[in-house]
């Protein structure tokens, strides 16, 4: 017998929300259908004191907890914040925007492919943190001899967008050298 039908996301959403846990991410695939549970909460102690450097920003608490959210991932987009914050499209989208003009995310591609990532250099991604990736990058490089995109990915768990991010501020900085163009670019140490 099925009680209250076409209750239960809403439900299930409820209770990650009452028990401060993220809530889930649900990827519909048309012949499947997907919900993962996170078992961690975004807004601990700790990730309130991260918030702190960010208080001269004029930031609302949707986008504060936004940049939580992008603490642990690797991006967001208007989905996920939408998700995170229980908004509309339109409020999700301009205050996307707004903290692209405040300087501590960048944009990444246009239309539906928009996704957001941290910018600034000394904002920490995961308890690792940027600094820790590219460490993770040149180690890979000393052992290897060199990486290309995929072999990031891999290697920081983390999307297309991301990855290349990484390696062009690792080049900007003058740690990497890109050989080749296109799909067969491979950074090397100077």
């Amino acid at each position: 017998m099925v009680e209250n039908r076409g209750s239960g996301i809403s439900a299930m959403l409820h209770a990650m929300r009452e028990a401060n846990l993220e809530p889930p991410r649900f990827d519909d695939r048309r012949a499947s259908f997907k919900v993962t549970f996170h078992n961690h909460t975004l807004m601990t102690a700790e990730a309130i004191s991260w918030l702190n450097q960010f208080s001269r920003f004029p930031l609302n608490d949707h986008q504060r907890l936004a940049l939580v959210y992008l603490r642990q991932h690797s991006h967001i987009d208007n989905r996920d914040y939408r998700r995170l914050n229980r908004v509309d499209m339109m409020t999700a989208g301009q205050d996307l925007r707004n903290m692209v003009q405040t300087g501590l995310v960048e944009q990444i591609g246009f239309g539906r492919w928009t996704k957001y990532i941290l910018k600034s250099p000394d904002v920490k991604i995961g308890d690792s943190g940027l600094k820790g990736d590219e460490e993770k990058i040149i180690s890979y490089i000393v052992k290897h001899g060199s990486i290309n995109n995929s072999e990031c990915r891999k290697l920081l768990d983390v999307n297309g967008p991301r990855a290349y991010y990484l390696l062009k501020k690792l080049s900007e900085k003058g740690k990497l050298i890109a050989k080749k163009k296109g799909k067969g670019r491979r950074y090397v140490m100077p």
